[in-house]
């Protein structure tokens, strides 16, 4: 049977939905199996055409002083001209188009990120130690990861921590930490700081992404990347907590 919530998913995943609207469909996507694997599909599938649909072409400007120069050549060379041109031309797309590719693989890797939040959040065991006692969690990864992180004090903020699980990111095992704040939901994912991964630093970026506010620093030789549908100051406070918790 088709579930009610279907024609919302395309709202959702094209970040229409807000308030309490937006709340409502996420309680069901974390109640819903079915329609979280939709939503997720939606997203994927949204990504694939938006990535499609870029094409590069010589700008106006390119094509205009291309055919100035060729008018002002001797006759004799002017038959060689388009073959010229047409290298000038790809050698002036392949230079966008490698930097392109480089944000759409970026773009992917995040992707990728936003995606296991969203399963996590779709999952009846969303994590893997349950537990708001950071002693507690932080010594369950301990031999399951090549590195350790530390944990900030939360009882005087408004952030509830949840639990963490173990998780994996380009091949890379990494640390998934639930946190709560309101009626809110915000992954912590932390990983080692490698080559593939600075590419996606920007020192401490706050960027919406999709519905989710996302913030990503590197510090002590590890990788950290926050993602809710918490507001941007929540996100970017949970930010500073965990940077602080490092000094």
């Amino acid at each position: 049977m088709t579930c009610g919530w279907v024609p919302k998913l395309d709202l959702y995943v094209d970040g229409e939905l807000f308030g309490s609207e937006l709340a409502e469909v996420e309680a069901h996507l974390r109640a819903c199996p079915t329609c979280a694997a939709d939503a997720l599909s939606r997203l994927q599938l949204k990504r694939m055409t938006q990535a499609a649909g870029h094409r590069f072409s010589p700008r106006p400007e390119f094509r205009h002083k291309i055919a100035q120069s060729i008018e002002r050549r001797p006759r004799w060379t002017r038959r060689w001209a388009p073959a010229f041109a047409a290298v000038a031309a790809l050698v002036l797309m392949l230079v966008p188009a490698a930097v392109w590719l480089q944000n759409l693989r970026n773009e992917q890797a995040l992707d990728e990120l936003a995606d296991l939040h969203v399963s996590t959040l779709a999952s009846g065991n969303p994590v893997d130690v349950v537990s708001s006692d950071r002693h507690t969690v932080k010594p369950w990864f301990q031999g399951k990861l090549p590195f350790t992180f530390n944990l900030p004090e939360m009882q005087t903020s408004p952030f509830k921590l949840i639990g963490g699980r173990l998780t994996y990111f380009q091949q890379s095992p990494g640390a998934q930490l639930l946190f709560e704040v309101g009626k809110h939901q915000i992954s912590v994912f932390i990983f080692q700081n490698r080559g593939e991964l600075s590419r996606l630093n920007s020192g401490s970026s706050l960027s919406k992404k999709l519905a989710f506010n996302t913030e990503t620093w590197a510090d002590g030789g590890l990788w950290y990347f926050v993602i809710g549908d918490a507001s941007p100051s929540d996100v970017h406070a949970l930010g500073e907590l965990l940077r602080n918790a490092d000094r």
